[in-house]
């Protein structure tokens, strides 16, 4: 395909996507590098939560997986269920939740802002990206498949 041969609607992250047909994503080598970063975000926030030595790791275990009851958002249609889910996977919610307990001197806001750092990260590394509406398999890193397909 030369670059004249590519349409802006093809570019565009508002274009629409139908559950049939995945919404463009990153794939080969920038892929990759992204899955690895999903691998040390989950690395930097694990050890600076040990670090921090504000928690124990109770609260970590408790805490880690809390992120994935955005998925009850499905019941409502993938729309609303990929905004639940963005809501709680991007990194812009524990940095805002960590940086405001650093602002505040709030050794416990910071470690929950860890945890759920470290979560992103976890699921990042295994391929789970951001959800477009279209459909739960359809993220900004990829069509999620089922094991063995």
């Amino acid at each position: 395909m030369t670059t004249s041969t590519i349409h802006a609607s093809h570019l565009s992250p508002a274009a629409p996507a139908d559950a049939t047909h995945a919404p463009p994503t990153v794939s080969g080598t920038p892929r990759v590098i992204l899955r690895v970063e999903g691998a040390a975000l989950l690395i930097v926030a694990t050890l600076a939560y040990a670090q921090l030595g504000a928690a124990g790791w109770g609260l970590f275990a408790a805490l880690f997986f809390v992120p994935d009851v955005a998925f009850v958002g499905y019941l409502a249609g993938p729309r609303v269920g990929a905004a639940a889910y963005n809501l709680t996977h991007s990194t812009l919610g524990p940095a805002l939740l960590g940086l405001t307990g650093v602002l505040l001197a709030h050794p416990l806001s910071i470690a929950i802002a860890l945890v759920w750092a470290g979560h992103v990260g976890f699921d990042r590394m295994f391929g789970y990206g951001l959800k477009h509406a279209s459909a739960f398999g359809h993220t900004h890193l990829g069509v999620l498949r089922a094991p063995g397909a």
